[in-house]
């Protein structure tokens, strides 16, 4: 029996800045896959539609399904939480309603044919699953050490010969090549896990590739030193990256170091800029989320920048940065540590129109092949209204 799949995201809260309300939180990356993809994998079946916040509804980014508001279901179904990104594949399923749980905690539940869900079964049998638990954005830089090793392991498989004049440490084995472009004098490391290039991606000389390490389609690496990080499709990344998540379509194309960090879409950083990912002290870093403080209890953290998030050449974040959607940092070259949605500069309380937002847009994506549809253009409308309330 065919089961159908659906995402339920969280409520938004500060733990999910800078990403609630611009995306679905089953968008964001787990690993070397989508959060999404993972639920996919592990039921066996491509999602049936997303329930999100409501000015979400129609979410235009291709390959997402059907984003709307939450609403009963009709089982035969799997209901999987946006925070908890699964491992493997589903055991069979019981012919009753299931909790699906993860150490104690509810993380999705399965639905028998015949009934339907509405919310939380008091009386379902608990089932544990087997995967990371994400209590906020910042979980996504430990779900790398967790899952990416793992990932690009699974991802090897055939591949294009590594091209001569390349330099190989470990296993020539553990590098997975499909239809790229490599310069001589590229360096790939796979002693600490294997390194996975998608079709199309290009490499420059003077770069060092060190597993784990995963790098989505079409993106183009220039140079620089990059390790333990998951770089979506059709991005530019230059200088030293380590345990970073890129969603896709940003642009590093500069020297600067950027360090357990998450980039949404569409992100530009100007040249030099650096982000720090841990305290003097060696302590925890925390989060400060428009004045609402929060432990994150990782010692290495570095910032979280939002979609179509932009910085000028030379800026500097401290650990446990926060770059809101869109906003654009320039007037200061040591940045605030919250930079809310849309501002314009950043240490002041200058926010850009809608209208200066959507000309930004209008000229960025077409860079990138992608056109700026009608759909698009109301989503973005809303995410706006939504974000500056």
């Amino acid at each position: 029996m065919t089961l159908a799949l659906y995402l339920l995201d969280p409520d938004p809260g500060p733990a999910w800045v800078p990403f609630a309300g611009i995306r679905p939180l089953c968008e964001l990356r787990a690993g070397a896959h989508l959060v999404r993809e993972r639920w996919e994998t592990f039921v066996g079946t491509e999602a049936t539609a997303v329930f999100a916040l409501p000015h979400l509804a129609g979410f235009p980014e291709p390959g997402v399904p059907l984003v709307e508001a939450r609403r009963p279901v009709v089982g035969p179904a799997v209901i999987g939480s946006s925070t908890f990104a699964p491992r493997g594949l589903a055991g069979p399923l019981p012919d009753a309603p299931v909790r699906l749980t993860h150490d104690g905690i509810t993380v999705g539940w399965a639905v028998p044919a015949g009934t339907t869900w509405t919310g939380p079964v008091a009386n379902a049998r608990a089932m544990s699953v087997d995967g990371v638990l994400l209590h906020g954005v910042s979980d996504l830089v430990g779900a790398l050490e967790q899952l990416l090793r793992e990932d690009v392991t699974k991802l090897l498989g055939d591949s294009d010969p590594v091209p001569k004049g390349s330099i190989v440490l470990g296993d020539p084995a553990a590098i997975s090549l499909r239809e790229g472009a490599i310069e001589p004098g590229v360096v790939f490391d796979t002693r600490n896990g294997p390194v996975v290039l998608e079709s199309g991606v290009e490499v420059r000389s003077g770069t060092r590739l060190e597993g784990p390490l995963w790098l989505g389609a079409n993106t183009r690496v220039l140079g620089g030193a990059l390790r333990t990080s998951a770089i979506g499709p059709w991005s530019v990344i230059h200088g030293e990256v380590s345990t970073t998540v890129v969603l896709g379509y940003s642009n590093k194309s500069h020297l600067g170091f950027l360090g357990h960090s998450v980039l949404g879409r569409w992100v530009n950083l100007g040249a030099g800029t650096t982000t720090s990912n841990l305290k003097s002290t060696y302590g925890p870093v925390r989060l400060d989320v428009a004045g609402t403080r929060m432990e994150t209890g990782h010692q290495f953290l570095g910032s979280l920048f939002g979609d179509h998030a932009k910085t000028a050449i030379g800026t500097l974040f401290d650990a446990g940065s926060i770059i809101g959607v869109g906003a654009s940092v320039f007037d200061a070259v040591r940045a605030p540590k919250y930079i809310p949605p849309f501002a314009w500069g950043g240490s002041a309380s200058e926010r850009m129109t809608q209208a200066k937002f959507l000309a930004i847009v209008e000229r960025v994506m077409p860079r990138r092949n992608i056109q700026v549809s009608d759909s698009m253009r109301s989503y973005l409308a809303r995410a706006f209204d939504w974000l500056t309330r």
